[in-house]
C-alpha cells in the first residue's frame, strides 16, 4: 500500500533559483535565507519518498489566461523545465511517475473533482524552484514527481476549502493504490507578496505567521479565508497560499511540525518553509 509520509510547504520565489543557479547563495543578501533552510535540507536527505506530489501553479508557461484549468495532474513520464523568457534552468530532467498520476486521476473524477490531465507540461519556476530548495543542484532529482497545477492566476480561483478536500481526496486515492510507494505532498506558493501595483512590495508577517500557526493548531481556520481577505492580507499574489491547504489536506488530522522557517524579504515575498510529519 502507498502511504504518504510527509507534507512540505514552500515559497517558490525564482529569484532563490536563480541565487542557485548563479552560485550567489553566499553573498550577503541571499546568506541569510540559505543558511535557514539548511536544517530543510538535511530532512530531506534523510528523507526521500519514492514520489512527490508537488502542487504548484504555471506562471503562464504551459498554460495562458486564456486555456487555465482549475486543477491538472501531469502524468507523463518526464517533464522538461520551461523557458520563461531566458533561456530553462539548467536543471534535471522531471520524472514522473504515470502509474500513480492515473491513479490519482481516477480517484479524484470519482470523488466529484474535475481534473484535467496533462500528457505534456513544460514546468516553470512554481515547481523547479522547490524541488531546488530541498535537494539544491543535483544531477539527478532524487524523486519521482507528480506535478498538480492549481489556478491561482484566473479569477475565480478555487475555494481555500476546495483546496483542502482535494488534499483530503488525495489522500484516499494514495491509500488506494497497491504498490508499496511512499510519497511526499508539497504545497507550494506564497507566501504574502505583490508584484505590481500601488502596494507592490507588500508583505504581511503577521497574518504569514498565523498562517503558519494554523496549519498545526486550527488547519480549517485556514479554509474559512476569503479570496478578497488573501488578497488584501497578503497582496495579490498572496493567494498562492491556498495550495498550501491541498497538502495539509492531505495529511493527518493531528500533524508534528518538524521545521518552520520564515525570512523576508526574498525578492519582495515573504518566504515561508515547513515540514509536517503525520502523527
Amino acid at each position: 500500500m502507498a502511504r504518504i509520509m510527509a507534507g512540505m510547504g514552500t515559497s517558490h520565489v525564482p529569484g532563490a533559483g536563480a541565487a542557485m543557479d548563479n552560485g550567489k547563495t553566499g553573498e550577503p543578501y541571499w546568506e541569510p535565507l540559505f543558511t535557514g533552510l539548511e536544517p530543510l535540507r538535511k530532512w530531506h536527505s534523510q528523507n526521500v519518498p519514492d514520489v512527490n506530489i508537488l502542487v504548484f501553479n504555471d506562471h503562464a508557461t504551459s498554460f495562458s489566461l486564456d486555456n487555465y484549468s482549475t486543477f491538472t495532474i501531469g502524468v507523463a513520464e518526464e517533464f522538461q523545465p520551461a523557458d520563461e523568457g531566458w533561456g530553462p534552468r539548467k536543471v534535471p530532467v522531471v520524472e514522473g511517475h504515470p502509474e500513480l498520476a492515473w491513479h490519482l486521476v481516477e480517484e479524484l473524477i470519482f470523488e466529484e473533482f474535475d481534473m484535467a490531465v496533462a500528457g505534456s507540461l513544460d514546468v516553470d519556476h512554481g515547481l523547479t524552484v522547490p524541488l531546488s530548495i530541498a535537494y539544491d543542484q543535483p544531477e539527478k532529482w532524487p524523486t519521482k514527481v507528480i506535478p498538480l497545477c492549481v489556478n491561482v492566476i484566473q479569477y475565480p480561483q478555487p475555494t481555500p476549502l476546495r483546496c483542502f478536500k482535494l488534499g483530503q481526496a488525495i489522500r484516499r486515492a494514495v491509500d488506494s493504490f497497491d504498490k508499496d510507494l511512499s510519497v511526499g505532498i508539497w504545497g507550494t506558493g506564497g507566501l504574502s507578496h505583490q508584484l505590481g501595483g500601488e502596494r507592490a512590495g507588500v508583505v504581511n508577517p503577521k497574518f504569514d505567521n498565523t498562517f503558519l500557526d494554523n496549519m498545526t493548531k486550527d488547519p480549517m481556520a485556514n479554509t474559512r479565508i476569503s479570496h478578497t481577505d488573501f488578497i488584501r492580507e497578503a497582496g495579490s499574489e498572496g493567494i498562492e497560499m491556498i495550495m498550501w491547504n491541498v497538502m495539509r489536506g492531505a495529511l493527518n488530522e493531528t500533524v508534528k511540525e518538524v521545521y518552520r522557517f520564515y525570512h523576508i524579504p526574498v525578492s519582495a515575498t515573504a518566504y515561508g518553509g515547513l515540514i509536517l510529519e503525520n502523527e
